[in-house]
């Protein structure tokens, strides 16, 4: 019996090209995505980190990034040179700055206290009386002539004052109409009198006497004459600060009516 062997290696060749095709297929595939799937890696996890210079390492000039300011920060301008010029506010000058401070000076022997007013200059003299009589009619107007205007008006505060001299004068009396003030400064000008910074250009006549003395110094007498003007209060606040702070007159030898003020 033979058996006929036409056909076959056709169907083997056939099966085996079959087989290899298969194999192949897959292989070419897994070929194929190699490439691709080693890129993504490289791209997801493989890159080289930045690397930060070492510090100290030189740099091109211009090439520095400036960092940025932190909110809230003020930029300093480097670009521009420093300026040394004293912005700030002159310093104002301690009290008055003027005839008008008190003067009492523990260390200076004490002026001689007058209560005779004609040993007074007939200038001074004069002005003096004229405001006594002023004081005694009541009516505060009667002041105006005597405060003057202008550079010679009568210095009223030891700061500026704003509209009419007599109007400021009614506004520190505790009346509204002004008898207060009026029966203040008689009172003051009623006290001795001392004659300070004498043949000096800030030569004047002031009163009250306790202008110019220490207040830890007076008598008992003195005392009684100063409580005329102040309490023992005030008194006591006043030796404190070192001096008389309260009301106080001051007439140049010429007879012109300097001031009238109190405080520090």
């Amino acid at each position: 019996m033979r058996f006929s062997l036409v056909g076959r290696p056709s169907g083997l060749i056939l099966r085996i090209w079959i087989a290899a095709s298969c194999c192949a297929v897959p292989l070419a595939i897994c070929l194929a995505s190699t490439p691709s799937y080693a890129l993504s890696e490289i791209q997801r996890g493989d890159l080289p980190s930045p690397v930060t210079p070492p510090a100290g390492n030189d740099t091109a000039p211009g090439t520095t990034v400036p960092m940025p300011v932190p909110p809230g920060t003020k930029p300093s301008d480097t670009s521009q040179p420093a300026d040394d010029t004293d912005k700030s506010e002159p310093e104002a000058p301690a009290g008055s700055g003027g005839v008008t401070s008190p003067r009492s000076d523990p260390d200076a022997p004490p002026p001689p206290v007058v209560y005779d007013l004609d040993k007074l200059p007939e200038p001074v003299k004069r002005m003096h009386g004229l405001i006594i009589e002023a004081c005694k009619s009541g009516d505060i107007e009667k002041i105006r002539p005597l405060i003057g205007s202008g550079e010679s008006m009568t210095q009223l505060s030891l700061g500026d004052i704003d509209g009419d001299p007599v109007t400021f004068l009614k506004g520190l009396s505790g009346d509204g109409d002004g008898q207060e003030i009026l029966a203040i400064l008689e009172e003051v000008l009623s006290a001795g009198y001392v004659h300070v910074d004498t043949g000096t250009p800030q030569e004047l006549y002031v009163w009250p006497y306790f202008f110019a003395l220490p207040l830890d110094k007076l008598d008992p007498r003195q005392r009684v004459e100063l409580f005329k003007l102040v309490t023992a209060s005030d008194y006591d606040d006043m030796k404190q600060f070192g001096a008389y702070i309260f009301y106080r007159v001051g007439i140049t030898p010429t007879g012109q009516w300097l001031f009238f003020v109190a405080g520090d």
